[in-house]
């Protein structure tokens, strides 16, 4: 009997009986649970949670969401359910520096990230080859003072337009208006280096190289109107040491943002990132 997998995830205030209420209706309809994680987050009192379970094919979503709605109801939770087979819709954004890419590119080709990239949006040329090769539409759209509303109207129309799921900043080097981070918030993954707020600007691995800093990194978080100040997916950090020059600390920085970029992405597209205020619970 051939199957199909699912996966819910929710939120909701905390009382007795959530967890079993919900793992009932699921076997209701002769469902297997695959992988389940919780956190009661005590400030808050707030349940999170997470669940893969599969079913027999000739169950549809209509009927699990059915089975489900009285739970749903009961604890009045924030639920999202997706068919795991599913391959979400992806806008990468970029601009000269093309490590990020390349790495998102590897990981969906090999099936690491499932995920369709439907767009590689620019303001800058550097990586349109990279996107011929891939096969994947290149959008260049210059940006500058007069120019970044329409830009941003153009990305926004095109997020609509292909349906796509999430916009990833893979070292896109402008930031978002408000408006339009406001509008994709918790679609928008960004990647910056660790040293914000302390090497603000250009050429922060140089800055810390003056400064001569021993431990380097880098972030991935949801992007919001509050620059790089968003909810934190992922983040990873290495030694280096007096001996490191300048060129030393770029080459591990970028090593070090290409794959914290792309565990954040994983970590996304698995739906195991639940947003909880200013923060996330990553399962």
């Amino acid at each position: 009997m051939t199957k199909k997998n699912w996966i819910l995830t929710f939120y909701c205030q905390d009382r007795p009986r959530i967890v079993s209420s919900v793992a009932t209706a699921i076997s209701d309809v002769d469902s297997n649970i695959l992988e389940s994680a919780q956190f009661w987050d005590r400030t808050t009192n707030r349940l999170f949670m997470r669940i893969a379970f599969e079913t027999p094919d000739a169950v549809s979503r209509r009927t699990l969401e059915s089975v489900l709605k009285p739970v749903l109801s009961r604890f009045e939770m924030n639920a999202v359910l997706v068919d795991a087979a599913s391959r979400p819709r992806v806008i990468i954004m970029v601009s000269k520096s093309d490590h990020c890419l390349e790495q998102l590119l590897y990981q969906v080709k090999v099936g690491r990230l499932k995920a369709e990239v439907v767009a590689i949006v620019s303001n800058h040329r550097d990586c349109e080859p990279i996107a011929e090769k891939a096969g994947i539409p290149y959008y260049h759209w210059p940006v500058s003072n007069e120019t970044k509303a329409e830009q941003e109207r153009q990305l926004y129309e095109l997020y609509l337009k292909e349906g796509a799921d999430l916009v990833i900043l893979a070292r896109y080097m402008q930031i978002l208006s408000d408006d339009l981070s406001s509008k994709l918030y918790g679609h928008v993954i960004n990647i910056h280096h660790s040293f914000l707020p302390s090497f603000k600007g250009a050429r922060p691995y140089h800055q810390a190289h003056d400064r001569g800093v021993k431990i380097i990194g880098a972030t991935a978080h949801y992007a919001t109107p509050d620059l790089d100040e968003g909810p934190i997916i992922e983040q990873e950090t290495e030694r280096v040491t007096h001996a490191s020059s300048s060129d030393d600390l770029v080459a591990v920085g970028r090593d070090i943002e290409s794959r914290v970029l792309a565990r954040a992405v994983r970590l996304h597209l698995e739906r195991r990132v639940l947003l909880n205020g200013r923060r996330t619970v990553v399962f």
